[in-house]
């Protein structure tokens, strides 16, 4: 297909952008394919899924299997408890607007899975599309068109393939995204409902429109801010806090405990950590999981620490710093410093932090920037090796519990 540069592909086959993509889009699902029948060769017994399971099982299990069980028996209006008294796994976790999608599109074959996959993939190839016409409002052709073959490709391109939320969830964020950047706000009351009811994330969508109305704000005299946009962005960052609670408003309505939907998320901590406390915390759950895992593996609990320290600096150098992250604009670096906020805030880590990550996917933008053939082609390398590790770790070897998807 020669090198993914929007203009000169164009010029050269005469091919739109949407077709260069697609095309790009395509090989990156062949690759992920075979990537899995690879995992799958390789896989043992000690495996979750066994040894040797077929393409079909790694795509519908996991939370695939969890979000095909809410669409067909919805969510307990009792909470299952387990035999030491705490809240068990079940179905609130899981947000209604995918697996319900899900149904209805499958219902033509009898299968649930056929409208899962058939949503993450296309949804995937759509979030590709609308992340290439945000790039282009900052990058030239050639950046955003390897921005996009990054994202395709990356370490967690699986997700586009799998009975999974990311890949539509997704879409409404980026969505969400390319309307704040052409500042229009209009469509936002429908797409914020849409994300925070298919994936966790309506909290840090508020967050972020609050920084970004004070950021309107600050520089009011080198870009107009109108009074109706004061009004949408107050109205929108309430709104999407509004959305943020709401589910465990719903939660707690249906099972008539206040606390179903947080009591539910602990319930999934408790599979690493049975001992911590059965109440939640801002920020409390990383600290827990530092202390955790370092413990687990012989190291200081205070060289955790300091380690995150690092790390949540490191990123807010990035996001204020680097000149190929300043490129892609305010907007998304505050989106992404939003979104690590809430999961620092919310999230007890676990190999799933990786898959939890896949919201800041429009840093990609700043990866693909620097203009050397060298860099990209490496970067690609190094995308496909990660997402290489990710599915063989998580599928094929698929054990322990640093091994879950």
């Amino acid at each position: 297909m020669g090198a993914p540069d929007g203009t000169t592909t164009k010029r050269r086959r005469g091919l739109p952008v949407w077709l260069t993509i697609a095309l790009w889009y395509i090989a990156a699902r062949a690759i992920t394919t075979c990537l899995f029948l690879e995992a799958s060769a390789l896989s043992g017994p000690k495996s979750r899924t066994g040894a040797h399971p077929s393409l079909w099982h790694y795509l519908t299990t996991w939370d695939a299997s969890w979000y095909r069980y809410t669409a067909s028996h919805g969510y307990p209006t009792i909470l299952p408890l387990t035999p030491d008294g705490h809240i068990a796994a079940n179905s609130w976790a899981f947000m209604p607007v995918y697996p319900y999608l899900a149904r209805y599109l499958g219902m033509p074959f009898h299968s649930w899975p056929v409208g899962g996959i058939t949503i993450s993939v296309v949804a995937g190839y759509l979030c590709a599309l609308v992340l290439y016409r945000m790039w282009r409002m900052r990058l030239d052709a050639s950046a955003s068109m390897w921005a996009v073959v990054f994202f395709v490709s990356g370490p967690l391109g699986a997700l586009f393939q799998i009975g999974y939320a990311e890949s539509l969830g997704e879409l409404w964020l980026v969505l969400i995204l390319w309307c704040v950047m052409r500042r229009s706000y209009g469509w936002l009351y429908l797409l914020i409902p849409l994300f925070g009811f298919t994936r966790p994330g309506a909290l840090p969508v508020a967050l972020f429109l609050g920084l970004y109305g004070i950021w309107r704000l600050i520089r009011r005299r080198e870009e107009r801010l109108r009074a109706g946009e004061v009004v949408h962005i107050a109205i929108l960052a309430v709104w999407a806090t509004v959305v943020g609670f709401a589910w465990q408003v719903i939660a707690g309505l249906v099972t008539g405990d206040r606390n179903a939907y947080l009591e539910t998320e602990l319930a999934w901590r408790h599979h690493w950590a049975p001992n911590i406390p059965d109440a939640f915390a801002p920020f409390q759950g990383f600290l827990q999981g530092v202390a955790f895992w370092c413990t687990t593996h012989g190291v200081p609990v205070a060289a955790g620490y300091v380690t995150l320290a690092v790390l949540v600096v490191g990123a807010a150098l990035l996001l204020l710093f680097e000149p190929h992250v300043r490129r892609l604009g305010v907007e998304l670096r505050l989106w992404t410093a939003s979104y690590l906020l809430y999961i620092v805030a919310v999230f007890f880590p676990q190999s799933s932090i990786f898959r939890l990550l896949f919201p800041t996917a429009p840093i990609w933008g700043a990866v693909a920037a620097p203009r050397s053939r060298v860099w990209r082609v490496g970067v690609l390398v190094v995308a496909l090796v990660g997402q290489w590790l990710w599915i063989y770790n998580m599928y094929g070897l698929g054990d322990g519990i640093w091994r879950i998807p």
